[in-house]
């Protein structure tokens, strides 16, 4: 009976678990006792958290370097070899795995928690009290590593399947197996996400294991794989998969393009082309620094040897002794004149761009610019950047709504009074000093005084728990008084104090040449022709 046996795995929590093969085959998981994770023990050791290792390569065979055989899966859109075809260059090509989390780490996932107050009745305590309850939960979350490990697996495999575990306080994404998972429909323009319990039988062959992963799993993946093992689970005909439907409330899907193929898989190709390429290039070096030493054997006018063949052996074995240690040298000795034969490419120039232009074609497969990795000019540069932004801004607004959903399901309980939304921000690893200054200017205005800190990489709970610190309790804003400007002085400004001024203008430019011309720009917006001249001059 299986609820014997799940009773003695219970208590045998504290030791090494060891128990007996049940007779059945047949498990009622009805009345399991759902443990939680932190509850869970392998050995002596409690589990703060069980994850499984759903993403790592299980084999390797040559087909997975097979140019033709991934054109062909490409084409056929096989998904799951090209997964792992996928995994095996992150691993193995530094390109690939460059290209993969450059896209994955582009944007900095930095996010503004804004609360609309819906009705004149909701008091500024109640909307306070709802607004730090929301970024505590938020917080809590860890936005910004789980949303870049979302996006590896996204870049990497293709997609990303989980189902969000929440107690509350602190929702967690738990990973699903891709190859267990399918999308057919839209709820609410969400993804339906289905899933096999077949799952549990095909990598867990030990009863014991098995179940301990089932209650790790919520409650209906074993309520699906009860209906599966008694036979109540009924799919379209012909499938032999056991899928069940998830609550959408709790599953999530991100991918990119509307499609599970790995979105560089077309750039995988190209880069077998630069291997090999490169594997011509070396031999070709090698061939570069062979030189060939012949001897010629010395005949008279009748054309006869005047060595015998043993004496010409002699004088051959004799040369190779004499440059045994030379490295690329080999030695031939015939009846020719003698001399030193270089075997090396003289055209070597367009034998290095040959390379180069299988190297800029893994690139141009990419649509990101080589620059990116190995500057040598600007021009399009921040363009090419500008369109990677776009090419993985999709996948920000769905991140975006993810985390609306969250705040939907626990916190906005009165929406029709206040409701919390939460913002994607724009910001990139190359942009984000940009977009804080433009921030930063739009504050002068009236706008948000914590987007520029927030596009900065500070959170909003720490903005205003730091502003609390030094304003209320440090006192800073009265011991740390700043110096007058013209931005902090009153419009009432007295004469002697203009006077002041004017002198001090005029000290900080006595004796500095006046600058005639427009302004210098900065880098990245220059010409390489100017960059050139400048570098010439200096």
């Amino acid at each position: 009976n299986i609820e014997e046996e799940v009773s003695k795995i219970r208590q045998r929590t504290t030791r090494r678990m060891v128990i007996e093969q049940p007779q059945s085959s047949n498990l009622d998981l009805t009345h399991m006792n759902y443990q939680e994770f932190a509850k869970l023990r392998v050995g002596s050791k409690t589990l703060d958290d069980a994850t499984l290792d759903l993403g790592s390569l299980k084999k390797v065979d040559r087909a997975l370097t097979d140019k033709n055989q991934i054109i062909t899966a490409i084409n056929n859109r096989d998904y799951a070899f090209m997964r792992n075809v996928s995994n095996f260059f992150y691993e193995t090509s530094g390109i690939y795995g460059r290209l993969v989390r450059y896209l994955a780490y582009l944007y900095r996932y930095d996010w503004m928690l804004t609360p609309y107050v819906n009705s004149d009745t909701m008091k500024p305590d109640k909307v306070l009290s709802e607004f730090s309850k929301g970024l505590t939960y938020l917080d809590n979350f860890d936005a910004k590593i789980v949303f870049g490990d979302a996006a590896l697996k996204v870049v990497k495999n293709g997609c990303y399947y989980g189902y969000v575990v929440d107690n509350g306080t602190r929702p967690v994404i738990q990973e699903l197996p891709i190859e267990y998972c399918r999308t057919r429909y839209f709820v609410n323009g969400k993804p339906l996400v289905e899933f096999d319990v077949k799952f549990f039988d095909d990598n867990f062959r030990d009863v014991t294991q098995r179940m301990n992963v089932l209650k790790s799993f919520p409650k209906e993946f074993a309520q699906g794989y009860v209906a599966f093992k008694s036979g109540r689970l009924k799919n379209d005909a012909g499938d032999t998969r056991a899928w069940i439907t998830l609550d959408p409330q709790y599953t999530c899907k991100f991918s990119l393009n509307g499609s599970d193929m790995p979105i560089l898989a077309a750039v995988i190709p190209a880069i077998i082309d630069l291997d090999e390429a490169q594997e011509l290039d070396k031999k070709k070096m090698l061939q570069e620094l062979l030189k060939i030493v012949i001897q010629k054997m010395p005949i008279d006018k009748n054309g006869e040897l005047i060595f015998d063949i043993d004496e010409a052996r002699d004088l051959h074995n004799n040369a190779v002794a004499m440059l045994s240690k030379a490295i690329g040298v080999d030695i031939l000795t015939t009846f020719a004149d003698i001399e030193v034969a270089n075997l090396s490419d003289k055209n070597s120039t367009a034998s290095k761009d040959d390379l180069q232009k299988v190297e800029r074609a893994v690139y141009n497969e990419a649509g990101i610019s080589q620059m990116l990795f190995a500057t040598d000019g600007n021009l399009a540069l921040e363009k090419s950047v500008a369109n990677d932004e776009a090419s993985m801004y999709n996948l920000l607004l769905q991140f975006e709504r993810f985390m609306n959903d969250l705040l939907d399901i626990n916190l906005n309980k009165n929406p029709k009074k206040l409701q919390l939304k939460a913002t994607m921000l724009t910001t990139t690893i190359y942009n984000y000093k940009e977009v804080a200054k433009l921030y930063k200017e739009q504050a002068t205005l009236g706008y948000s005084k914590m987007l520029p800190q927030i596009a900065l990489g500070q959170s909003q709970s720490s903005i205003l728990a730091t502003a609390y610190f030094e304003n209320e309790v440090l006192k800073l804003a009265e011991l740390m008084v700043p110096l007058q400007s013209s931005n902090t002085m009153s419009g009432e400004t007295p004469k002697a104090q203009t006077k002041g001024k004017e002198a001090e203008k005029a000290a900080a430019t006595k004796g500095q040449e006046k600058k005639v011309g427009r302004a210098e720009k900065p880098d990245d917006q220059k010409s390489e022709k100017t960059i050139q001249n400048k570098e010439s001059m200096s």
